[in-house]
């Protein structure tokens, strides 16, 4: 079983892309963010050509998650309880016998901006939210808008303190994996530095600026089945004239 994240940037605007990845890749199950797209805009039809079914939580123009599958999901929840003033950021449901939550989550844009002390909130919000459900064969996977740690940002230790590497972030994401889950990533690639954005700007890809802030995180049956994690970084690069997006596709295969 093949399971993804994918902060897509615009579905609408990255479809045929998407579609390439979902051919070349073949995943059972992926976790979209930032769809940016309501249900009337989401290409149902398109993707069920190719096999997939679709669990949809958008937003027009903004935000969004969806859930995109091979089987039937079952929908659990749209929408973080008592967050829905800030946007369409989770999805959750039953698929092939995983519990598999998807998230996008606050960015914060700066230290100084009303919008960070929003996402370290929001972030508490979640943990309340997961805090008892995380089962053995849970999923966790999104845009987390964390760096977990400074090997994880191109900067090292020398960006600790500023947005995404604060003490305050970085406690928020700890707070999940104690609920139960593990970063599948770093399961498997516990030295490695790699990323999975880049910004579009100032060649920042080629120059191996990035940050690693999109994660697969797994209840403990999850993590025993993990057998490869990749960062798709051959889907950060355009193909076939098509534009990617700001972030790789993140996918791990389990043991049946």
């Amino acid at each position: 079983m093949r399971i993804a994240t994918w902060n897509v940037n615009g579905l609408r605007a990255r479809l045929e892309f998407v579609l390439h990845w979902l051919r070349a890749r073949q995943p059972d199950v992926v976790g979209m963010q930032e769809t940016k797209a309501s249900d009337d805009d989401f290409p149902h039809e398109e993707l069920a050509e190719l096999g997939y079914k679709v669990l949809n939580h958008g937003q027009k123009g903004w935000n969004g998650v969806a859930i995109v599958s091979r089987e039937d999901a079952d929908l659990t929840t749209a929408g973080l309880p008592g967050r829905d003033d800030d946007g369409a950021r989770l999805l959750r449901a039953r698929v092939g016998g995983i519990d598999f939550t998807t998230v996008y989550c606050p960015n914060g844009k700066t230290l100084e901006h009303a919008d960070f002390p929003m996402k370290l909130d929001w972030f508490g919000s979640l943990g309340e939210f997961l805090d008892g459900g995380v089962g053995a064969d849970s999923v966790l996977c999104g845009d987390f808008n964390i760096v977990p740690e400074p090997a994880d940002c191109w900067r090292g230790e020398a960006a600790d303190g500023t947005i995404f590497c604060t003490e305050e972030e970085r406690s928020r994401y700890g707070a999940l994996l104690e609920l139960g889950f593990t970063d599948l990533y770093r399961q498997l690639h516990p030295d490695t530095q790699a990323f999975s954005w880049w910004d579009y700007r100032g060649g920042a890809f080629h120059r191996g600026m990035g940050l690693r802030i999109d994660m697969l995180l797994g209840g403990a049956n999850v993590a025993g089945r993990v057998t490869h994690v990749e960062i798709d970084r051959e889907y950060r690069k355009k193909k076939d004239g098509h534009i990617a997006s700001d972030h790789a596709p993140v996918f791990a295969d389990l043991t049946d």
